[in-house]
């Protein structure tokens, strides 16, 4: 084996500039890392839905010799890595949570640690100033979580002074979508990337010249559509019940993108932020001279 190196923060680090093919076989190493270093590579292969050349290519894109290098790799990582990737309720050697607000909070944890390994400073670097440099920003989201980020995007940037709208509806995303030109950006966010009428809404987008910023599952359909991807891994667990934590992976992502949206304009961003919390507190009846400097959040 050749020099050592950490392979997940690797595949996180190069995982949104690989090709398609090479995504998907990512995907599949993160869903199950120690079935992946002991799988065959036509299984792994199969699994991802791509050609042996394409998983000897991932291989080699990572910085491995070969296949072989890859798997032992993966071994080594399984030992000290497998309790991040895996769901709450896959682990057996833990004792189950005491109640279901443990439960829960566990799996948001869990889900957290492990989207914060795909976070790439660059790709959040040329995102932050897509959306700096644009003439407006089109937030697209369809369906649960999605939507909800979509409304959580224009409340983050509508802060910081940039030009923003949110659609979940399809038809009018498709009619928003025709109506944008190379000075926008659309920022889609999709846990899955697969959803057919958000794909063909980017499609109109892109070509009328928009860029695409997608927060989004490595290797979907999605991720192949984008100028810049910020992934983001889902760990579903049997439980039915709960809502998918997948929405605070996205919330890490947006919450990342949009401070370092605000550092690249910091003396305005500083400004514009003053003047919510003045016009905050003369609302809620604690300004004036003499206030104390309340640090309530700026919007309620």
């Amino acid at each position: 084996m050749s020099a050592s190196f950490d392979i997940l923060s690797r595949i996180a680090e190069r995982g949104p500039t690989l090709r398609l093919a090479e995504q998907k076989v990512a995907q599949v190493i993160l869903e199950d890392l120690a079935g992946a270093a002991a799988t065959s590579i036509n299984e792994l292969a199969r699994k991802a839905g791509v050609s042996e050349a394409s998983v000897t290519r991932f291989a080699k894109a990572i910085g491995c010799r070969d296949v072989r290098d890859l798997k032992l790799r993966l071994a080594q990582a399984t030992a000290v890595g497998q309790r991040f990737l895996q769901a709450q309720g896959a682990r057996t050697a833990e004792p189950a949570p005491a109640t279901l607000a443990d439960s829960i909070h566990a799996d948001i944890l869990d889900s957290l640690e492990v989207n914060r390994k795909l976070i790439d400073p660059d790709h959040i670097g040329r995102a932050a100033r897509l959306l700096l440099d644009a003439r407006m920003v089109y937030a697209f989201g369809m369906g649960g979580g999605s939507s909800f980020m979509a409304d959580e995007a224009r409340y983050r940037l509508a802060r910081l002074g940039r030009p923003v709208a949110s659609y979940q509806d399809a038809l009018l995303q498709k009619m928003v979508a025709a109506t944008l030109h190379k000075d926008d950006v659309v920022l889609a966010f999709s846990a899955t990337g697969s959803v057919p009428e958000m794909l063909a809404s980017c499609d109109i987008a892109r070509e009328y010249g928009a860029r695409l910023v997608a927060v989004t599952a490595l290797g979907s359909p999605l991720a192949a559509r984008a100028d810049v991807l910020l992934p983001v891994r889902t760990l579903e667990t049997d439980f039915i019940f709960k809502p998918s934590a997948s929405r605070y992976a996205m919330l890490l992502v947006m919450d990342v993108l949009s401070t370092q949206l605000a550092l690249l304009q910091q003396e305005q961003s500083q400004d514009r932020l003053r003047r919510l919390k003045f016009v905050l507190d003369a609302h809620r009846g604690s300004a004036g001279p003499g206030a104390a400097d309340s640090r309530q959040p700026l919007g309620d």
